[in-house]
This record gives C-alpha cells, sequence and structure tokens, in this order.
C-alpha cells in the first residue's frame, strides 16, 4: 500500500526542473497574476486570447524533457564526435589564448553576458567604458579616425563596407573591385550582397588583372586584404592614390595583431578598414561568434553602420558614456537608416578589447613579435628542404607551390596524419598559418611535412638568437599605439580583476535583477547553456576543418532545424544569420 505522500516517479524525476528555474515565477507568482487578469489558468489564457482558428490542434514532435544534467550528458557526447586537430587553416581564424582572468571573469560572468543592449546610458556605464576601450583599440591599431563598438563578421564587415562607400564617394560607377588574395568567405559575402544591390563584383586574380581594374573608371570601391590570404604583405600606399584619382573609396581588410607590426590603413590614407578580432582572446569556435570591426575617416561617420559610443558629460559635470549618433539608426530613421542599434557582438568585443587592456601595447607587439619570427624560422625551413614559397613577404602565413595537385594534397594527408590541418588554397598550393598558440613543436610538425622520406630536418640552432622577420621594411610600423593609460594600467591579474569588477558594478544586468526595457534580446542565457560554449571540442575547431571533423557540430545543426521545422510547420529552415 502506497504512502500518502507517496508521488509518481516521473514527478520526482522532475525532467521539466529547467522550465521553472529558468523562468524563475512560483506557482504563488503564477496565481496572483492569473487572479489579477482574470483567468483561471495559463490554458484558460491562452484559449482565450488565441483563435481557434489558428490555435495548434496536435502536439509538437519534439523528443521529451530532460534534466540539465542530463542534458549537459548528451551535449558532452555530441562534443566528443567533433575532432579537435593543430590547425594550421588560417584564413581569419586563428588559435588564441584567452586569459583565464577574461574566461571566468567576462565571458562566464552573467554580469556581462546577461547585460541589455544599452539603449539606456544610465544603467550601460561599464558595459559602454568597454566599447570605447573597443573603439579605442580599433582606431589606434588601423591608423584610422573612428571606429564603432563591432560589426558581426568580417565578411559581413566587408558588405557593409561596400554599401558605406557607395553611399559615400563621389565615383558614379557600380562595380566594386576585390583581390582574390581575400579571404574566400568575405568574397562570397560581398558576391551575395551585391547581386540583390544591383552591384557588381570585379576579382583581380593576379597582379596584372588588379593593375588594369584599377586603371579603369568604372568603380566605386575596391577591397584589398592586408596580409592577404596567401600570406603576402602588399604595398597598397600607391595603390590607393589611383583609386582616390578615381574619387572611389579603398577598403582594406587588415588583421589587427598584424598591425602591431605593419604600417596601419590610416596612415597609407586607406577609406575604410575592416576585420575580426577573433584571435584577441575567442575561441574559434567553428566560426563565432567573433566581433569584427569597421574604421573610417571621419567624413564617412554620418553613414557608419553599427553603434558608436561617445562620451558626454552628465547633470553633475562628470564623463558619462552613451550612444552617439543614433539619428543613424533604424528605431529612428525607420527605412531611411544607415544602421541598426543590433548590428553588434558586444560579448566578443569586450573580451577583445580587455584581452587588449590585459596584454597592453608591448604585450601585443611580443606575440606578433613571436608570431612573425616563428613565420620566418619556418620559411626558412622549408626553403632548406626545397619547397617553393609563393612570397617572400609574411606575417603569420605561408603558402607553398606543390608540383601538381596530387603533390599538394599529399602534403595535406600527412599533415592530417600527423594530427594537423592544412589549407590547400588551389589545385597545386598549400597555405599554412600560425598564431598565438603556435610552439616550436609545431614548427618542426610542419617541417616533418613537407620533407621527403630520409630527408634531414631543420633546427632552431641558427635562429638562437634571433631571426628577421619577413616584413618589408618600408612596411614596419613605427607610431605608437594603445598609449591610452587604461592599456597600461590592468596587467596583473589582480589589477584586471578589479577594473572588470569596478565596470559590472556600473551596469545593470540579470545577475542584479530584472531589466526595465523589453525586447527579444531580453532574455537569460542560462548557465547549464553556457558552460559548453567553453569546452574545447566547440571552442577550438576551424570552420574550414574537413568536415569528418565537425560531425558534433553537424548533429547540433540537424536536430535544430529539425525542432524549429516541428515548432514552426515549415518544411525547412535556414541557421544563417
Amino acid at each position: 500500500m502506497l504512502m500518502p505522500s507517496a508521488k509518481p516517479l516521473g514527478e520526482l524525476e522532475n525532467a521539466s526542473e529547467f522550465i521553472a528555474r529558468h523562468i524563475g515565477v512560483s506557482p504563488a507568482d503564477e496565481a496572483h497574476m492569473l487572479s489579477v487578469i482574470g483567468e483561471a489558468s495559463r490554458r484558460a489564457l491562452i484559449d482565450s486570447i488565441v483563435p481557434r482558428s489558428i490555435a495548434r490542434s496536435a502536439g509538437m514532435e519534439l523528443p521529451p524533457a530532460i534534466t540539465e544534467a542530463a542534458a549537459l550528458d548528451e551535449l558532452r557526447a555530441i562534443a566528443s564526435r567533433n575532432k579537435v586537430l593543430k590547425s594550421f587553416i588560417g584564413q581569419g581564424y586563428y588559435g588564441t589564448h584567452t586569459p583565464g582572468v577574461i574566461l571566468r571573469n567576462i565571458l562566464e560572468n552573467p554580469a556581462w553576458y546577461t547585460a541589455y543592449t544599452p539603449y539606456q546610458a544610465e544603467i550601460s556605464q561599464g558595459r559602454m567604458e568597454a566599447l570605447v576601450n573597443f573603439q579605442t583599440m580599433v582606431t589606434d591599431l588601423t591608423g584610422m579616425a573612428i571606429a564603432n563598438a563591432s560589426m558581426l563578421d568580417e565578411a559581413t564587415a566587408a558588405a557593409e563596407a561596400m554599401t558605406l562607400a557607395k553611399r559615400s564617394v563621389k565615383a558614379k560607377g557600380h562595380t566594386i573591385v576585390v583581390a582574390g588574395d581575400a579571404h574566400p568567405q568575405t568574397i562570397e559575402v560581398i558576391q551575395t550582397r551585391a547581386k540583390p544591390l544591383g552591384l557588381s563584383v570585379k576579382l583581380a586574380n593576379s597582379s596584372q588583372e588588379w593593375a588594369d581594374a584599377l586603371a579603369a573608371d568604372d568603380y566605386f570601391a575596391v577591397l584589398a586584404q592586408y596580409p592577404s590570404t596567401s600570406g603576402r604583405i602588399d604595398d597598397l600606399r600607391a595603390d590607393v592614390q589611383i583609386v582616390h584619382g578615381k574619387q572611389a573609396a579603398f577598403i582594406v581588410a587588415a588583421d589587427l595583431l598584424a598591425l602591431t607590426l605593419l604600417v596601419p590603413p590610416g596612415e597609407f590614407d586607406a577609406d575604410i578598414a575592416i576585420g575580426t578580432t577573433q584571435r584577441f582572446g575567442m575561441p574559434m569556435g567553428a566560426g563565432g561568434p567573433h566581433a569584427a570591426y569597421m574604421a573610417c575617416r571621419d567624413e564617412f561617420k554620418r553613414s557608419l553602420p553599427g553603434r558608436l559610443v561617445g562620451v558626454s558629460v552628465d547633470t553633475h559635470g562628470n564623463p558619462a558614456y552613451r550612444l552617439a549618433l543614433q539619428t543613424r539608426e533604424q528605431h529612428i530613421r525607420r527605412e531611411k537608416a544607415t544602421s541598426n542599434i543590433c548590428t553588434a557582438q558586444v560579448l566578443p568585443a569586450v573580451v577583445a578589447s580587455m584581452y587588449a587592456v590585459y596584454h597592453g601595447p608591448q604585450g601585443l607587439k611580443r606575440i606578433a613579435q613571436r608570431v612573425a619570427a616563428y613565420t620566418a624560422v619556418l620559411a626558412r625551413g622549408l626553403q632548406q628542404l626545397g619547397c617553393t614559397l609563393t612570397s617572400a613577404s609574411a606575417f603569420d602565413t605561408l603558402t607553398v607551390k606543390a608540383t601538381d595537385a596530387a603533390q599538394a594534397q599529399g602534403f595535406v594527408a600527412k599533415a592530417l596524419a600527423k594530427g594537423a590541418n592544412l589549407k590547400l588554397s588551389w589545385h597545386q598550393y598549400v597555405s599554412m598559418s600560425l598564431d598565438e598558440t603556435s610552439t616550436r613543436e609545431d614548427i618542426a610538425l610542419l617541417w616533418s611535412v613537407f620533407a621527403k622520406d630520409g630527408q634531414t630536418l631543420p633546427t632552431f640552432d641558427p635562429f638562437e638568437k634571433g631571426v628577421e622577420p619577413l616584413i618589408p621594411a618600408a612596411l614596419r610600423r613605427t607610431s605608437a599605439f594603445l598609449t591610452h593609460p587604461v592599456f597600461n594600467m590592468h596587467h596583473s591579474e589582480t589589477g584586471m580583476l578589479r577594473y572588470l569588477r569596478q565596470l559590472s558594478d556600473k551596469d545593470l544586468a540579470l545577475d542584479r535583477s530584472m531589466i526595465p526595457l523589453g525586447s527579444c534580446t531580453m532574455k537569460l542565457n542560462a548557465t547549464s547553456e553556457m558552460i559548453p560554449i567553453t569546452w574545447p571540442e566547440f571552442a577550438e575547431v576551424h570552420p574550414f576543418a574537413p568536415a569528418d571533423q565537425l560531425a558534433g557540430y553537424a548533429e547540433l545543426d540537424a536536430q535544430l532545424r529539425q525542432w524549429l521545422c516541428a515548432i514552426t510547420g515549415y518544411a525547412g529552415v535556414s541557421l544563417q544569420p
């Protein structure tokens, strides 16, 4: 005989515990709200609101609820299907070390990841200061006049730069010239964006095609990668002058870490600079999220997309941060807007800005110098092994020309067997990129991939006292950057910890209270949902790794599509942003 207090097993197993914890409304709260609006239950409330003609009559084909612990176990199993190999693919995505103080106190801290869009400056001062740091970091490194507070990713930032240029220049053409040695994903997004706008994209796949395209009179903008996706560092100064002679805009897609050592775009009079801040502390994550950046000359600022944070003065005469030039925004100008306030990646932008604060100018330069030195050492060794490099200049990426496509594929396969991914650039070209995480062991591994059977591998002995980087002398940076005190004060863990706490204390997020604003973005990322994002199996996978290394991500993708179809009733769902 059951005791009167005995409960059904299903109730005790509490598979739906996440809902109550996540929403946080107690039964008493719910009963009180229902009584105020005059309904007996949630079901009755829904029935009174939703017309019977459109009410769902059948259940959704979704799996049953499981506990948070069980969900994490399931995610562990899915994550284990991803393969984490050493990535030398590059192409805008690189290994990086997220400093522990930033990982624990920003990326895993609800004071930062539950904060709301900063419409209300009074409760967003900490975040806005972090974003001003981001803007300062970008303007300093690029040498440009003004930068926004982040974009969604580098490729879409390039597409936005194209439309910014079209709005801002006097050239009447409808063509954008794009260097064929830009990142492939950037080229593809520009092409996709250009087509419905009635713009054409002219790819220049050789130095002659580039020269011919710049000599023409039919373009309004030009885009070049700096350094290029194959690793070459081009001197763009004369090209910029040619483009300006056509009253067109010059867009530079620049690597911020490289810009600690290279002449910045602003110093050779580029009009717009775009790129990603991913390698400033944000894991690759199979492609995102990462904060892109966009900077431009001052004359373009009123057409600049994305948020701009400025410094004002409050009623007491103290400095205060607020969103600036909001007349560009969609919530004010509607269909005539040049921006949408949601075009941002705030959490990754905060991570990137604090990475710069924590390392400071000297720390960033040291990382870049190490990458450049390792690249030079790798290049010398490859040449010693008889390899043909496509360029004498490089920052972090080298491209080897194989004898034919079969040999190139053999190099990629040999690296794969050793636990590493190389990039097959074209049919007989193989590229490899180094980064902050690269070691001597990685260089030795790469030498072994390109060495013939029985060939003696190079050693580090000739380079112990230093090695000349492969950066052309004329393109080496001499100007200072990150001179503001904030980038030169918080280099100890305790100093950084206290600075982050001071900033979060100036903000209102869901760790303190509900937020007096409502929006589609007003939702809690539960702790159990955030935990997996830093697991190596999810965080350290390159987006262009072979498909079999992304099987876990493919399973997540398929599950989400299936569930969204079940919820919406559609036959198919796109997961594009």
